[in-house]
C-alpha cells in the first residue's frame, strides 16, 4: 500500500550547499539519504515530496557544516499481508514468476500461480494441464500478498498468490467475470420461462 507519511530528521548541510535557499538544499540532503531507503517500519521511501518544517541551524566547530531538525514528507510504498496487488510478470524460472509491484518485486511459487498442474517450459512460460492457461513475461496480473520478510532489509522478500477467485492474468479475471454474468443471465432466463 502506498502511504504519504511525516518524517523527522537531523540532516547535514555540507558547506558546498551553502549558496543554495536553505530548503533547496535541505531537500537536496534528504532526497539524497532518503531516496530508495527500505526499512520495515516505513516500508520503500519511494519520493521526498516536501520539507514542511526547518530548525535552526546548528555548526559543530571542527566539521563546518550546518546541522537542521528537520520535518518533511514521503512517499512510500509498504507492502501489506493479504493486500492484493497489480504488477507485470519479470521473469519466469521452474520454480516460478517473479512480479514486478512497482517500487519491489515478488516471487509466486509456480504451485501458487494456478488451480492446476503447472509446467514450466523452456520459452520461461508456465502452463496449466487442464485449464490451458498460460502465463508469460510481461503478462500483467493481480495477486495477494501472503508473506512479507524483511530478515534482508536491503532485499525485502514477498510471496504472492494468483490462486483465488479474481486474482491471475487480467484477461483470466475477465473472462471468469464474463462466464460468471453468462451464468446469472442464463439463470434468468430459466426462472423466467418457469
Amino acid at each position: 500500500m502506498f502511504y504519504k507519511i511525516e518524517l523527522q530528521d537531523h540532516i547535514r548541510v555540507p558547506p558546498d550547499l551553502f549558496d543554495l535557499d536553505i530548503e533547496e538544499a535541505v531537500l537536496k540532503r534528504i532526497k539524497r539519504k532518503f531516496d530508495g531507503f527500505i526499512s520495515k517500519e516505513l516500508g520503500v521511501v519511494i519520493d521526498v515530496s516536501e520539507v514542511n518544517r526547518i530548525g535552526e541551524g546548528v555548526i559543530i566547530p571542527g566539521d563546518g557544516a550546518s546541522y537542521y531538525d528537520v520535518g518533511f514528507s514521503a512517499l512510500t510504498f509498504r507492502p501489506e499481508l493479504q493486500e492484493v496487488v497489480v504488477g507485470k510478470i519479470k521473469d519466469i524460472a521452474d520454480f516460478g514468476a517473479f512480479i514486478t509491484l512497482g517500487p519491489i518485486e515478488g516471487m509466486i511459487h509456480i504451485s501458487q500461480t494456478l488451480d492446476d498442474f503447472v509446467s514450466f517450459s523452456k520459452d520461461k512460460v508456465l502452463s496449466g494441464k487442464e485449464s490451458k492457461k498460460t502465463l508469460r513475461v510481461n503478462d500483467t496480473c493481480r495477486a495477494r500478498l501472503i508473506a512479507v520478510s524483511y530478515k534482508d532489509v536491503s532485499n525485502p522478500k514477498l510471496g504472492l498468490t494468483m490462486r483465488q477467485p479474481g486474482l491471475g492474468r487480467v484477461d483470466w479475471i475477465e473472462d471468469e467475470f464474463a462466464g460468471k454474468k453468462e451464468e446469472k443471465t442464463e439463470e434468468k432466463k430459466e426462472k423466467k420461462k418457469k
